[in-house]
Parts: structure tokens; sequence; C-alpha cells
């Protein structure tokens, strides 16, 4: 398992400091119940970190053109129609996807397409399954435009927790369905905005892996998909 180039310097930061830390309880005292106690916390910890930062193998789907992949891990905590009104300006459905702790936190490309728009608004830190986080935690903003059909937009949402959103695509750049499209640090979510036609492929509740589930078939698609 690798560690994601995002979370390098955390990871051996955390490790190092948790290290000496147990070290020098262990050295110290007398008495095992502290250092024992700490050393169990430490493991939690350390476990969290890297389940955090972890940087897993995730290959493109084989088929792409007119499914929405799963931008990322985590779990499906809203489906509703809503009218966005900043970037698309349409009646669209909004599938938003949660992250924990647990989940690592690299995002991908949603759909094969060019790239539009990309851009970055601060805000506050609400709990990410919050539906106000959407609009109003801090976020970026990336709209991809299909070979055919309207554009989607791909919303990072930064969390309770969560202080920096990395986004490594620009306008202008062709992108493909897997392809990695950044980076939250720590509890988050991302928001998928598709037309309103769309066939939603999930429902709320369900567990979603990113390059392995499809969110959503938009109504040009003309094969159907197994989401294993």
């Amino acid at each position: 398992m690798r560690i994601h180039r995002e979370g390098r310097k955390q990871v051996i930061g955390g490790l190092a400091g948790m290290a000496l830390l147990n070290a020098g309880l262990f050295y110290f005292l007398s008495s095992l119940v502290v250092p024992v106690i700490v050393l169990c916390l430490s493991l939690f910890g350390a476990y969290t970190l890297i389940s955090f930062y972890k940087e897993p193998h995730k290959p493109a789907p084989p088929r792409r053109e007119g499914y929405i992949n799963s931008p990322n891990d985590g779990k499906v905590v809203a489906i509703e129609r809503v009218f966005e009104k900043d970037f698309l300006q349409t009646h669209c459905i909004q599938i938003s996807v949660y992250m924990t702790f647990f989940n690592a936190h690299s995002n991908w490309v949603p759909v094969t397409g060019k790239v539009t728009h990309v851009s970055h608004r601060a805000g506050n830190y609400h709990l990410a399954y919050l539906p106000k986080s959407s609009c109003e935690n801090e976020h970026s903003n990336i709209v991809i435009v299909p070979p055919q059909g309207p554009p989607i937009l791909t919303r990072q949402i930064a969390g309770a927790f969560a202080r920096r959103i990395v986004t490594y695509l620009h306008e202008g750049q062709e992108v493909i369905s897997g392809e990695p499209l950044g980076f939250i640090k720590f509890g988050s979510r991302m928001d998928v905005f598709i037309p309103e036609d769309s066939e939603v492929l999930v429902k709320i509740g369900d567990q979603v892996r990113a390059n392995k589930t499809y969110l959503a078939r938009l109504n040009n698609a003309q094969w159907t998909i197994n989401n294993g």
C-alpha cells in the first residue's frame, strides 16, 4: 500500500511523533497503565492516519462514455433534484458521496470530457454530510463537458475538519473518467450535478467505490453496465 503524495509528510511526522511519545512513556514511567493506554490510542491514530492518506490502486473503469463514475470512495448521503444556479443554470440531479476518516480521500474524474471551468470558494466548515455544506462550506467547482451531452458539475467540499482542498485539473484540459482529480484533507464529501433526465444507479445509503461504482447513466448512453 502506498501513501498519497499529499500526505507523506503528515504520515511520517505523525508516526514519528507517536513513536517518540510512546518510547518516552515506557522509559520514564514505572507503571504500565498510562503507557499501554497511550499505545492503544496511538495504534488507532496511526491506523486512521494511514487509512486517510493511503493511495489505493484505482484503474480507470473499462467503459466510460455515457456513465458517471463515482469520484470518491464513501457513502451516498443525498440524491435530489435541485436548481444549480451558479454554473449549470438548470434543474439537475445532485448526488453526494460522503467520506469518513477511514476512506481514502483521493478524488477521481467522474466523466470523460473537456474541463471548461475550475474555481475555489472559501466558506464555512459544517459537517460535510449536512445538506447546507454543499453551498456554504469551502469548496472547489469543476465543470466537465462530455463529447456529447450537457456539462457535468463536480464539487469538492471541505468538512468540519478539512482545511485544504487540492484540485489537479485546469480549464481547457481533456480528461478521461477515472483519472486523478484531486484530494481533500480530512472529513469531506463530493457532489456531482448531472442532467435531470439521467438514470440514477445508486440509492441513499449505498457504499460506493471510485472507478468501480457508476452513480448514473446519461440518457444518451447506449450500453448497460454492472456496478460490481
